[in-house]
């Protein structure tokens, strides 16, 4: 209608870090740390009296690296941070993608997270989180049960594997923007819509399949997952982005060829914060800004 595609969300993935919880307390930390800074201390108190990575950046597979783009608009509650990427720098200072991206290069240039990146492997990731090899991977929720089924099959605690906003408040409180999965809808041209509408209906009202994920259910009534009670409990700010200028938003973004959905150019950050690459932090976040400016000059 109009233009305009429609589905049902499956479900809707919460953002955060997936954690050891025994390992954190075991660092001394048993509190969530509210600014990179506190967070950058807690994985130090990892690695220094555990031995274990503290953060893991699954850079070979790539993939994951995308994701610290769902970090944007939870580091300030903005529910209109994708709009602002149409007209301003996302890596101004105190902007999202600024905050975020130092987060991570930092954490790689004072070596708190894996030794070699380029030998990262996903599978094997599951296994070290929950056996505490690992301190914590930035994901959605929907990896919560993937962690705590490794914990299981390693004989260890699934209440070990927990989950943690992004270090950082606006006015008080955390935030975790909500991101859907995949979508459903009827074909418009099916001969059997019925059986169609049955099914969704199904899926979405009876299956579990949100709960099973971990994410928020379409359902409006449903009950949040396990796993983000205690986001509830500690009262984050679940949040959903403005996107009626994605359109806009990819095409500046192809024309800046930075690719923020892409793991390409967090490799490069990490490339530079761990010396295999010339620059530094500074220079990583000028030169993101000024591909990003020529973008929407070009998609204008």
């Amino acid at each position: 209608m109009n233009d305009q595609v429609y589905g049902i969300v499956s479900f809707a993935s919460a953002n955060g870090f997936v954690y050891n919880k025994d390992l954190w307390a075991k660092a001394g930390v048993t509190e969530w740390p509210k600014t990179p800074e506190e967070f950058l201390a807690a994985l130090k108190a990892v690695k220094d009296k555990t031995g274990a990575t503290p953060l893991y950046t699954n850079y070979k597979d790539g993939w994951p690296l995308s994701n610290w783009t769902n970090g944007n608009g939870s580091v300030t509650c903005d529910t209109k941070a994708e709009t602002a990427m149409t007209t301003g720098d996302p890596w101004a200072p105190g902007k999202d993608l600024n905050v975020i991206d130092s987060l991570l290069f930092n954490a790689v240039h004072q070596q708190l997270t894996e030794k070699d990146p380029t030998t990262t492997n996903w599978e094997d990731s599951k296994k070290f989180i929950a056996t505490g090899k690992i301190g914590a991977m930035w994901l959605g929720s929907w990896a919560i049960p993937q962690m705590q089924a490794a914990a299981t099959t390693a004989g260890q605690s699934a209440d070990s594997i927990a989950f943690m906003p992004f270090p950082s408040q606006a006015g008080g409180s955390f935030c975790s923007v909500l991101n859907p999965d995949y979508q459903y809808a009827v074909n418009s041209h099916s001969q059997n819509k019925a059986a169609a509408r049955a099914w969704l209906d199904w899926f979405v009202d009876k299956s579990g399949f949100s709960a099973t994920n971990q994410g928020v259910s379409p359902v409006t009534s449903d009950p949040l997952p396990s796993a983000l009670k205690p986001y509830s409990d500690a009262g984050v700010k679940l949040i959903e982005l403005e996107t009626d200028q994605r359109i806009l938003v990819d095409n500046i973004d192809k024309e800046s060829e930075v690719g923020i959905k892409s793991p390409d150019y967090r490799q490069k950050l990490i490339d530079v914060a761990r010396g295999a690459a010339k620059g530094d932090l500074n220079s990583v976040l000028a030169d993101l800004s000024a591909r990003w400016k020529a973008g929407q000059q070009s998609a204008a």
